[in-house]
């Protein structure tokens, strides 16, 4: 555009200049050789731009003639390279689609065709093309060579480093990891893997250093930088809190600061202020990540900050958390075990049994076990809150990998991820179920005879299943019934809850031992003679 604007401009100042002259009659005399030319002043300039315009043409001519055989020459070679990029594009479109062969000679021909110093996307076609035909020699032969070149260096070390994940070559998938990070921070893969090679070798503050280097492009990964910044000085602080506590306390403050809701960091700060006889601050953080997120070893140490305190004061310190966060089962369960170790049995069963509603799991049944041994020493009841618990989903742990841990890990100790540990309920408990006849044939026998149940008490029982019998009032016969049990749920009386007995039955089999949460008392007898019984 700008170079016809240019000669649009040449052309409008010649045509102005031709008619300036022609507006102004003159003569133009030269004298050469004796002879004497006159001319006017129009056709002295037509044969001066008549003279330009020659020599131009002429100098075009001859460059054209002097340059024609580069031009065909080149003409040729673009022609040459069109194909060769067709063929280029050919290949990598069939290793997309998995097409080995056809990828293989396409990347022949493109090799032919063009210089692979000049295209480096054909080392990554032959790379393909061996991948696919499976020669991983080959493919990681090429990528070699490509981590050489500066050009092609990244996909190299990508393709090493994929080669030796499938491998399962971990330190050498790293050390290729940690090469790209080094050149580029912002490969999301490179920096996961130096980041878990770090982490594995315990070097915090290369990590922190790999982290800074990594710029945020918009909120979510500023987000996602904040995460690991928090996880990394959190781990850092675990490390120094013995040798070197000032530095443990500033980088676990920091980490609090980025992530207010991350327990470890919160559980990291408020250790190093109650080390330093802090006790307000690190109360106050630990009630600020109560607000957010209870969690029970944020109860444990904000009830047991102060060594010296009684148990009515750590009671009333557990109060004070369960109405930051009322009606949340953390909450409860706080209550419930400072107020067992107070004494206060009557506050602890409340607030055990309002943790049973709000959430029904293992530790909360646990928990109303040990207050009832320790109010009635009842062991009946005792041991019907622990068939409860059996039966129970499991409390929440640390989780990562499907390795389950009681304590915090800044990474996972079966692949090295960063952040991998997550508060959460394991595995459910899978039902006590029967898996074969055997099993089957194991049971109980419908209707046993309670003599016999008496003479095999102390046999051990199997714990597939649980059976609950319906108690049968008072004043019945002890009648055999023909007909089949039928489910129902067990009978609490004020003395706790019992399973008695069933009634035996006319084919009954031979006697069998008690199971596990039989709390072992007297059988009683049902007037119509029939027993219910119900599994699980």
């Amino acid at each position: 555009m700008i170079r016809i604007l240019f000669f649009l401009a040449v052309v409008f100042l010649l045509g102005l200049g031709f008619s300036w002259l022609a507006e102004r009659p003159g003569d133009l005399i030269i004298t050469f050789g004796g002879y004497r030319y006159e001319v006017t002043l129009m056709v002295a300039a037509v044969m001066v731009a008549a003279v330009v315009a020659a020599v131009m043409i002429l100098w075009w001519l001859v460059r054209s003639i002097w340059t024609s055989p580069y031009a065909v020459a080149r003409y040729f070679r673009a022609r040459r390279r069109d194909r060769g990029y067709q063929a280029l594009s050919t290949g990598i479109i069939a290793a997309g689609a998995g097409d080995g062969g056809l990828a293989r000679r396409m990347g022949r021909q493109a090799a032919k065709l063009i210089s692979a110093d000049q295209e480096p996307l054909i080392h990554l076609l032959d790379a393909q093309a061996a991948l696919l035909e499976g020669d991983h020699e080959t493919a990681r032969k090429t990528f070699a060579a490509m981590a050489d070149d500066p050009e092609t260096r990244l996909l190299g070390l990508r393709g090493l480093y994929l080669e030796a994940e499938r491998l399962g070559e971990r330190e050498a998938a790293r050390q290729y990891a940690a090469r790209a990070a080094a050149e580029a921070p912002q490969l999301a893969w490179a920096m996961n893997a130096a980041l878990e090679a770090k982490a594995l070798e315990g070097d915090w503050q290369g990590a922190l250093a790999l982290v800074e280097k990594r710029k945020a492009a918009d909120k979510g990964e500023r987000e996602i930088q904040a995460r690991r910044r928090a996880v990394l000085l959190t781990a850092k602080a675990m490390e120094d809190q013995d040798t070197d506590p000032a530095a443990a306390r500033s980088a676990a403050l920091e980490a609090h600061r980025l992530q207010p809701d991350f327990v470890p960091a919160a559980l990291a700060a408020a250790r190093a202020l109650f080390r330093e006889n802090d006790l307000r601050r690190g109360s106050r953080v630990l009630e600020t990540v109560w607000k957010k997120e209870p969690h029970p070893q944020v109860a444990e140490l904000y009830v047991h900050a102060r060594p010296g305190d009684s148990t009515q004061d750590r009671l009333e310190r557990a109060r004070r958390l369960s109405r930051l966060r009322p009606n949340h089962v953390e909450s409860e369960l706080a209550v419930a075990r400072a107020a067992l170790a107070a004494g206060a049995f009557e506050e602890a069963r409340r607030a055990a049994e309002a943790a049973v509603r709000l959430s029904p799991r293992e530790g909360a049944f646990l928990l109303l076990a040990d207050i009832e041994e320790a109010e009635t020493g009842d062991q009946g009841r005792v041991r019907h809150w622990l068939g409860k618990a059996v039966r129970a989903p499991r409390d929440p742990a640390w989780v990562a990998d499907g390795v389950v841990s009681e304590h915090w890990a800044p990474a996972s100790p079966v692949t090295g991820r960063l952040d991998a540990f997550t508060w959460r309920a394991p595995m459910e408990r899978l039902g006590q179920v029967l898996e074969s006849e055997e099993a089957l044939a194991a049971l109980p026998a419908l209707g046993e005879p309670a003599e016999a149940r008496e003479q095999e008490a102390d046999e051990p029982a199997e714990p597939a299943v649980t059976l609950d019998a319906a108690p049968a009032p008072e004043g019945g016969e002890d009648k055999p019934q023909a007909e089949k049990p039928r489910p129902s749920a067990a009978r609490e009386d004020g003395d706790g809850p019992t399973r008695p007995a069933p009634a035996p039955a006319k084919d009954a089999g031979p006697a069998r031992p008690p199971l596990p949460d039989d709390p072992g008392v007297e059988p009683e007898e049902k007037e119509n003679g029939s027993s219910r019984y119900r599994l699980f």
